[in-house]
């Protein structure tokens, strides 16, 4: 028991402080690297990577939620799938705005002759691949809660 509880402490600790990073990240940092790009350019950067940090955000405050049923042993009740059904939803919004971004972009730099680089293209195609291996994972996982919720309601039946 003292070993889950230090885990959970130290998943809360690095809850916080990657809260904290994206906090900054959102607020200070994405607005002075984007600064120097064109209009064009920085509007649409800005606003896909603000979403995607945002649905981040929201991604963390579920999990913090889910460690606190963890807790109080609720973690196979109703309230923990409506939490594991946020992360899928804004792990799926961030993903399908990433992925549309990155299509964008990918457009932008095939149409227009002076950029025609396969490079940036085929890394953005990798990052729009791997970021879609959390989103399938949560569905199992989701999966897994449902069916895992159902074994313990027939069990609490039994007993």
């Amino acid at each position: 028991m003292l070993h889950s509880r230090l885990v959970v402490l130290v998943l809360r600790a690095v809850l916080i402080v990657a809260a904290l990073w994206l906090g900054v990240i959102l607020v200070m940092s994405l607005p002075g690297e984007l600064a120097d790009e064109a209009l064009a350019f920085r509007i649409p950067a800005q606003i896909v990577l603000s979403i995607v940090i945002v649905c981040v955000l929201v991604v963390i405050v579920c999990i913090w939620r889910l460690l606190t049923l963890l807790g109080r042993d609720r973690i196979f009740g109703e309230a923990s799938r409506r939490w594991v059904d946020a992360i899928v939803w804004a792990l799926g919004i961030a993903w399908s705005v990433f992925a549309a971004g990155a299509l964008a972009l990918t457009a932008v730099i095939f149409l227009t002759p002076e950029l025609r680089d396969p490079g940036i293209p085929m890394a953005l195609f990798g990052m729009v691949v791997l970021s879609a291996l959390p989103v399938l994972l949560m569905v199992v996982m989701r999966g897994l809660l449902r069916q895992a919720s159902g074994y313990r309601s027939e069990l609490e039946g039994v007993i």
